[in-house]
């Protein structure tokens, strides 16, 4: 999201500062090859490097740089290995195009004591770039179905790339609905057809099965709601498509059980993609190029072909493709780790990721987790439990990351930016050690932000192969994961002393946090896998608008065994969590999450805040208890009651209405600390004509003249706020515009004035209004994939009666529970509940209308709930709950009598 040229100085100016203050320095830089020195006398040596230097200079001096890092990283090793001070590589401002990897190895760390430092020069913006530019853009004589002029330009044939930039903002591949009806074949599909027989380049075109949740949903096609597989396609002939091989194969044939559990061997997800493997969308066809800000790469004819935004001019703008997989690396050994190396103020951009376009697919586990290899579905990761299964269970191909690190041992990188990434930003694998990761930014990328550690050595024999003493504090993570949407902003395999603490985490299609692995095995009463975990602590993070378009996740989620003692065990402490959308918890304790302590938390707006207990299996153990879980002293909405039973214990929590309601040194105190908060004021600096990502998961229910349609908003604005969401009905094109946040709360938009008995589908689109920026405003996104066709007509049945109505009571508030009982069948669900308390002494009846994403999309048996506060002490209440829909307020349910506290 950040520029490469323009805007420089304000970005240089608030990572330098975060660099700085992370690093415990000034910001200023010395000036000679032997300037300046270090307080205890020793000697600071620079190589200064610049895009307009020369490989056969010295780099010596400014006037003497070196052009790449390649020769930088030359020069440093041919100084003294017996350091007396810091070797400093100092890039000057301007981009970095990367013809390799930069890639680091032992010969390359500090010694003696001292580090070797890559930083910006004092005020600069150093790109480290992994991308091919494009230039010579010209009108190709092609226009949309719209009108729309397409633009195309020559492009070095057989690159990797996935992505394109104009002028730093992400321009979308050409997507939209599959336009023929598919029937599943052992091998792919028979089309109802011949049409995308006469589309060009076949293997370039992928299906997309986008996981889904709720009542509404449509888009129920991945492998789990925690999903959004994708598989390319390998030929076509005539109504015949079929799909390329291993990802087919990995994706619709994983291996069932045969214990009668039901369960796929790999104890995750199904064992194919959902909705009878019929995909929710079709993606990099030039046939789809229809929206302005889409782009199609024909890699075989070395050709871009755009559609400009209003306003883009193509000829004086930066367009890059995403071309490096690896920008830098740093590759050791657990007897020879790469060390003592600093990364400061500069941005890592434009990687990609090949993995996906390519036979192997992107069939996906969970965490952008995938299985690969012609028999991965029937080995890969299965270990005990199937005959020729790969070791350790759960080993499954790990997403990389554009800037990548294993075995390395004090690594730090602070006032960073990894932005514009096509694969995982930043991943320090197995053997990583006292790095550090401080005051940086994480954005616009296309998988994990972060990863830490793997999953591939639960118990590492050698002390050089463990992950451990590694620090992820005050960074800003945000619209992460915006290409493969079930990523994860901060990733964590099996770690030992980990800190995540004071990052602001906002903006991610699924969870936020992950940590730990290997906890599946529980479900068929098995222990979940030993493993080296201990002593990892998530604390005093803010995060809020996580899970905004898939399901079964959180803001901190964790798996598996996390210590060998609560007191050891994984410390979630001082955490404020709120908004987070979709079905999961705000801390959710997955299969065998062993030994937590989840205390002093505040969490507010959120479908669940905490959950779940699991029968613990691990010896002597054999389920009759739960996985040890100490949940004391937060500050949630959910209101639990306090217990002790099973080894889990749930005690002197406090039930809020919002975050006025819990301690201020605990709110004020989340999220980045003081002196990092101008990360948050760091300009995206996006093109002339960036827009906002298309609503996402569009779905409607007819009432009578009229429909209803919800839809999963923008997570991913590139910098432009969302100020309204406009909804189109097809035929007839009636619209109706809602505000932003006017939406958030209702989760619905009533389309009127529609004909009785006729069908009609809905797209969304998002606007976007800016008063300090007039050009911005007015722009929108392109629409969203059409809904199912709904045929308005008369409404009459009401919802019935929610079901296991329950109230939890605290210091002048209520914690009403229910489960919704949507009447199924193509009725008109639930719009809305209204919670109802009747103060049995005086007869005061309070009524608050809950409205909103859980509310509308809940599934019969979820657990809904709402918090009723400004209650009197003492008085005892009568409580209700009735759901309404189109037709009217169901019959009421009773939570019984309760006394406020």
């Amino acid at each position: 999201m950040i520029r490469v040229r323009r805007r420089a100085g304000r970005v240089a100016a608030a990572l330098g500062a975060a660099a700085a203050l992370a690093a415990g320095t000034t910001a200023a830089a010395s000036t000679g090859s032997m300037a300046g020195s270090s307080p205890d006398n020793h000697r600071v040596t620079t190589v200064f490097v610049s895009p307009w230097g020369n490989d056969r200079d010295s780099g010596t001096n400014p006037g003497r740089a070196v052009h790449s890092l390649q020769r930088a990283q030359q020069v440093v090793r041919s100084l003294d290995s017996a350091m007396r001070g810091d070797i400093r590589v100092e890039l000057a401002d301007g981009a970095y195009q990367l013809s390799q990897p930069l890639a680091l190895d032992a010969r390359d760390s500090g010694t003696n004591g001292h580090t070797v430092i890559w930083t910006a020069a004092p005020g600069a913006h150093p790109v480290i770039s992994g991308g091919t530019r494009v230039g010579g853009f010209r009108p190709s004589g092609r226009t949309t179905s719209g009108g729309a002029q397409i633009w195309s330009a020559a492009a070095p044939a057989g690159l990797p790339s996935r992505e394109m930039y104009i002028d730093g903002h992400r321009a979308q591949r050409a997507s939209g609905v599959v336009p023929v009806t598919l029937t599943a074949t052992p091998t792919g599909y028979t089309a109802s057809s011949d049409l995308m027989a006469s589309w060009g380049n076949p293997t370039d075109i992928e299906f997309v099965y986008s996981g889904g949740d709720g009542y509404w949903s449509l888009h129920t096609g991945g492998l789990g709601a925690w999903t959004e597989p994708r598989c390319p396609i390998a030929s076509i002939s005539g109504a015949t498509i079929t799909m390329a091989e291993p990802c087919w194969i990995n994706s619709t044939q994983r291996v069932m059980r045969t214990d009668g559990s039901g369960r796929t061997v790999n104890l995750v997800g199904p064992a194919s993609v959902g909705n009878h493997e019929l995909p929710t969308s079709v993606e990099n066809a030039r046939e789809l190029l229809q929206q302005p800000g889409q782009f199609y790469y024909d890699g075989r004819a070395g050709r871009v072909e755009y559609v400009p935004l209003p306003g883009e001019r193509l000829n004086h703008a930066d367009v890059e493709l995403a071309t490096a997989q690896t920008l830098v690396s740093g590759t050791g050994t657990a007897d020879a780790p790469v060390h003592d190396i600093a990364f400061s103020g500069l941005q890592f951009s434009y990687g990609t990721w090949d993995q996906p376009s390519s036979a192997e697919g992107f069939s996906e586990i969970q965490a952008g987790y995938t299985i690969t290899g012609a028999d991965g579905y029937a080995t890969q990761g299965l270990c005990q439990f199937i005959a020729g299964g790969t070791c350790p269970f759960g080993n499954w191909t790990k997403e990389p990351g554009n800037v990548s690190f294993s075995h390395d041992q004090r690594i730090s990188f602070t006032g960073d930016v990894f932005t514009h990434l096509g694969a995982a930003g930043l991943d320090l694998g197995d053997g990583s050690q006292n790095t550090v990761v401080r005051g940086s930014v994480f954005t616009d990328i296309s998988g994990d932000g972060l990863e830490l550690g793997g999953v591939d050595d639960p118990q590492p024999a050698v002390a050089g192969d463990h992950t451990v003493e590694n620090q992820i504090t005050d960074n800003h993570i945000f619209s992460t994961s915006v290409e493969y949407r079930s990523g994860v902003g901060i990733d964590v395999g099996y770690a030992e002393n980990t800190l995540i603490s004071h990052n602001q985490l906002d903006h991610t299609p699924y969870t936020a946090i992950s940590l730990g692995w290997g906890g599946w095995p529980d479900k068929i009463k098995a222990p979940a896998i030993a493993n080296s975990s201990h002593g990892n602590v998530v604390s005093d993070n803010l995060i809020y608008d996580a899970m905004q378009y898939l399901a079964d996740g959180g803001a901190i989620y964790t798996q598996g065994i996390t210590g060998a003692s609560l007191a050891d065990g994984e410390q979630i402490t001082g955490n404020v969590i709120h908004d987070i959308l979709d079905h999961g918890h705000a801390i959710y304790c997955d299969n065998g999450s062993t030994f937590m302590t989840i205390t002093s938390n505040v969490e507010y707006n959120n479908q669940n805040d905490w959950g779940t207990r699991h029968a613990d299996y691990v010896p002597p153990a054999t389920g009759s208890t739960d996985d040890p879980l100490d949940v004391e002293h937060n500050y949630w909405q959910q209101g639990d009651r306090d217990s002790t039973a099973r080894n889990v214990t749930v005690a002197s929590n406090t039930i809020i209405t919002g975050p006025q309601d819990a301690p201020s040194s605990i709110v004020d105190a989340a999220g980045l600390e003081p002196r990092y908060r101008g990360l948050l004021s760091v300009d995206p600096g996006h093109g002339h004509g960036a827009v906002p990502y298309a609503p996402q998961q569009a779905a409607a229910f007819a009432g009578e003249g009229a429909a209803y349609v919800s839809f999963t908003p923008t997570f991913f604005d590139q910098g432009r706020p969302v100020a309204s969401y406009t909804v189109t009905a097809s035929p007839g094109g009636r619209q109706v515009t809602v505000d932003a946040a006017a939406y958030l709360k209702t989760f619905y938009v009533l389309v009127p004035g529609l004909t009785d008995g006729i069908a009609y589908t809905f797209t969304v689109t998002a606007n976007t209004s800016d008063a300090r920026r007039a050009a911005w405003s007015g722009v929108h996104s392109a629409p969203s994939l059409p809904t199912g066709a709904v045929t308005p007509g008369p409404t009459t049945v009401l919802p019935a009666a929610p079901a296991s109505a329950s109230a939890d009571v605290g210091v002048g508030d209520v914690s009403v529970h229910w489960n919704p009982e949507t009447v199924a069948g193509g009725t008109t669900p639930t719009l809305s509940y209204d919670v109802t308390l009747t103060d049995q002494k005086t007869g005061t009846v309070t009524t608050v209308t809950e409205t909103g994403k859980t509310e509308v999309w809940a599934t019969k048996g979820r657990d809904t709930f709402a918090v009723v506060g400004g209650l009197a002490h003492g008085d005892a209440y009568a409580v209700t709950v009735a759901a309404r829909n189109a037709a009217g307020l169901g019959p009421v349910a009773s939570a019984g009598v309760v006394t406020v506290g």
